[in-house]
């Protein structure tokens, strides 16, 4: 299925313009609709409460500069949407908490956009974890950008890690629509086992075929974290994209990673494309 809606977090990160020129950029390829969303920062529970009118109470000019910053992050979006070919784009600001909101206002998009988390980042340390927190709390397939680098053409040389799961499965048919338009795609499956068959990654790469894409296998044995040799094959094919399955699941208080997920979060070089 094609991407049809494309939603971006808009925030005043020193990462965000990285992020709506990757999200306009792949907006534009898919001839996509895009929406910019900024939150306020203030839980909607709060809003919830009929009898309370937040704007007058002592927080009422603090309410007006948070949303005056969101107004002012929309504004910056909207001048990066229209320098670039997007079909069409439109502005939504939520009173809402910034994960809490995208993980709610995924459900109306087919790709959600954000940033890698950076603890350098001051406005990134206000919001820990949300790239996790969309992931697993949204149906959706979430687009990370990293802190570092640059990447114009994302996409263009794929890296899909293949392990036969449900969430990698789920990755690869939300990637289909970046996997099309793809010079190149390596799909790797590291230390495999009788669950991949005789040729390991070979039923994978027809399913491809069928969509038109051409995909070459790549079967390793490794011995280190395979995070760090997905990271590594990453440097060695040139991929400017990774696609895969996202494992763990969220708590109250904290988000359960699994270890490969972990380790690209937390150290990726190229944007990757996960599904939970």
């Amino acid at each position: 299925m094609p991407y049809k809606t494309i939603l971006v977090h808009a925030d005043h990160s020193r990462h965000a313009e990285a992020r709506l020129q990757a999200a306009t950029a792949v907006a534009a390829d898919c001839n996509a609709h895009l929406v910019g969303a900024a939150m306020s920062g203030v839980s909607r529970y709060l809003y919830q409460d009929g009898g309370t009118d937040l704007m007058q109470t002592v927080l009422a000019s603090h309410l007006e500069e948070l949303n005056r910053r969101a107004n002012a992050a929309l504004d910056h979006f909207e001048r990066v949407a229209a320098g670039a070919a997007v079909r069409s784009f439109e502005r939504r600001l939520v009173d809402d908490e910034p994960a809490a909101a995208l993980a709610l206002q995924a459900r109306y998009a087919d790709l959600v956009v954000v940033s890698q988390s950076d603890p350098d980042d001051p406005v990134a340390r206000m919001t820990p974890g949300l790239p996790e927190y969309v992931m697993l709390a949204s149906a959706r397939p979430v687009l990370v950008v990293p802190h570092a680098g640059r990447f114009p053409a994302i996409g263009s040389e794929a890296l899909v890690a293949w392990d036969a799961s449900t969430a990698a499965t789920r990755a690869l048919a939300n990637a289909l629509p970046l996997l099309k338009r793809a010079r190149r795609v390596t799909v790797a499956v590291f230390n495999p086992d009788e669950a991949h068959g005789q040729q390991p990654g070979a039923d994978i790469a027809l399913y491809l075929a069928r969509h038109g894409i051409n995909a070459e296998v790549m079967a390793q044995r490794t011995s280190i974290d395979v995070g760090e040799a997905l990271l590594s094959l990453a440097a060695d094919v040139d991929a400017n994209l990774i696609v895969m399955g996202c494992y763990g699941h969220a708590r109250v208080r904290e988000l359960l990673l699994g270890g490969v997920t972990a380790t690209i979060l937390k150290s990726m070089t190229a944007p990757v494309l996960m599904s939970h």
